[in-house]
């Protein structure tokens, strides 16, 4: 195989996993999620589409637009 297509296809693998990382997230960065801390130091996450969530998340919205 010439050099040339080498280099060709190492960066074609290269430009893929780079985009597919920053599309992952991307897509991360647009979830909404809930997280509850208690006082011993514990932390309970809850995303979006999850009962706990769709209950807390309406809440959230309010405090925080004030």
């Amino acid at each position: 195989m010439p050099p040339r297509k080498l280099v060709t296809g190492a960066l074609l693998a290269a430009g893929s996993l780079v985009g597919s990382v920053l599309l992952r997230r991307r897509a991360a960065r647009k979830r909404e999620r809930v997280d509850l801390y208690a006082d011993d130091g514990s932390m309970h996450s809850f995303g979006e589409g999850t009962a706990e969530a769709e209950r807390l998340l309406p809440i959230a919205h309010e405090l925080l637009a004030l």
